[in-house]
């Protein structure tokens, strides 16, 4: 088992991502301590992992009290910390028009810098342990689209922030910090932002060539066997990088056979 005898806390995973990244920590022989907002959806959880290789926490993460909180009750829980998985995030649309300051600082406490300050807490036992930081990012980080404005800022600064650290603090001290910039995944919470803009129940089985090469957008499961290479002692030095999983390239992409380029009408 890849993972075996590690504990690892990951924010907001009771769900989607966060929760299919705890099923394969504990599959790979791991302790999870598993943060989210929802009390009965982690105890659901809790019930399917059970109480020797898990423990959940309800808690804000943009609360002042809450990095050092989760920390030291993770600490209480297992005895120590060897990977934190900064999971949770707000993804709300917004464009230049609809994006008000207050808005954008939610946006940023949430995405950015709750994990900034959850590392800060999680550095001295991740010193103990020479343990690791993974950062779940998006494919936005990279501009984004017009109505995902102040989402794709927060993960474009997430991005940064792993990149720095994952020079920084593996140089100084042997802490690993990576990111994943997962691409379009077929979560619970995508599947009921997408009906709530108009979409058919079934809207993700009919999926044009364009945006989904595969015919079908990612599993969850597939971006945690992306995370259990990262959170692993087999990834060897990797440190400061960024995995991208989606089913195109971002930059360099092939048009369809059939574009016929714009037209000014």
């Amino acid at each position: 088992m890849r993972l075996k005898n590690k504990v690892i806390l990951i924010t907001g995973g009771y769900t989607g991502i966060g929760r299919a990244i705890a099923r394969a920590c504990v599959k790979e022989g791991a302790k999870v301590v598993l943060n989210g907002l929802v009390e009965e959806r982690g105890k659901k959880l809790l019930e399917e992992l059970g109480d020797k290789n898990a423990a959940i926490i309800t808690i804000d993460i943009t609360k002042e009290e809450a990095p050092d909180f989760l920390i030291n009750e993770a600490i209480k829980y297992f005895g120590k910390i060897d990977a934190l998985v900064n999971n949770a995030a707000m993804i709300v649309s917004s464009n230049i028009e609809t994006t008000s300051l207050s808005f954008m600082r939610e946006m940023l406490a949430i995405n950015t810098l709750a994990p900034f300050a959850l590392i800060q807490s999680a550095l001295p036992y991740l010193k103990e342990t020479k343990g690791c930081v993974l950062n779940i990012g998006s494919i936005n980080s990279w501009g984004g689209e017009p109505n995902l404005l102040a989402y794709s800022i927060s993960k474009g600064a997430l991005m940064t922030l792993s990149r720095n650290l994952g020079d920084s603090l593996f140089r100084d001290h042997g802490i690993r910090v990576n990111q994943i910039n997962p691409g379009w995944v077929l979560t619970e919470n995508e599947k009921v932002n997408q009906k709530q803009q108009g979409m058919d129940d079934d809207w993700y089985k009919e999926l044009p060539n364009l945006f989904a090469p595969a015919r079908r957008i990612l599993e969850p499961q597939e971006i945690a066997s992306g995370a259990i290479y990262l959170l692993s002692d087999e990834c060897g030095p990797v440190s400061g990088q960024v995995l991208e999983l989606e089913q195109f390239p971002m930059i360099g992409r092939n048009l369809p056979k059939n574009w016929k380029g714009f037209r000014n009408e």
